[in-house]
């Protein structure tokens, strides 16, 4: 996992939603930043999508902001392309950028393993946190609340540390070229 105070790698990505392409800089959050490799088809990424959409509600207003990032290999998984990708953020409802990195490089900037996979950047963009939305699993009967995420913020607006252990995230791996 990125080591906790990482510098947040910069990036220019194409957002599928507004066709605009931005940089880290111009979706920072003042508080925090979320960054969130996602996809369209995993089925973790679409037992947690309702709760990404209520913790962007709820926190952008703190000022936190949230960017969702896709790096699949569209050549085996088409449905995680750019036109696909638009579709999903409507029918979802998201609320932030949804960003397509066709190169990958962003993905293996920021050790990106598998969707969702999540990292929280303070207000100077170091990594404040990596790791699960909430103990939650496709299949385990345990409720979507989005509990560590909401933590881990709540921490990082006050200006407090997100004591370890920070627990990893779990979901498909990112399909790589």
């Amino acid at each position: 996992m990125l080591p906790l105070g990482t510098k947040a790698p910069e990036f220019n990505l194409p957002d599928t939603v507004s066709g605009k392409t931005l940089n880290l800089k111009d979706l920072q959050g003042e508080k925090a930043t979320v960054l969130m490799f996602i996809c369209n088809h995993c089925p973790f990424v679409i037992h947690v999508n309702d709760e990404l959409v209520r913790l962007s509600n709820d926190y952008t207003a703190k000022g936190v902001s949230f960017i969702g990032i896709s790096s699949n290999n569209i050549a085996t998984h088409p449905q995680d392309g750019p036109e696909r990708m638009t579709e999903h953020a409507k029918s979802a409802g998201y609320n932030f950028p949804y960003l397509y990195d066709e190169s990958q490089e962003v993905a293996r900037a920021y050790d990106a393993a598998c969707t969702p996979d999540l990292y929280v950047f303070d207000a100077e963009m170091n990594l404040a946190y990596r790791g699960r939305i909430d103990a939650s699993r496709p299949g385990n009967d345990k409720p979507v609340t989005g509990e560590d995420m909401r933590k881990a913020l709540d921490l990082i607006i006050s200006g407090v540390a997100v004591p370890e252990p920070h627990y990893p995230s779990a979901g498909c791996n990112i399909k790589w070229k």
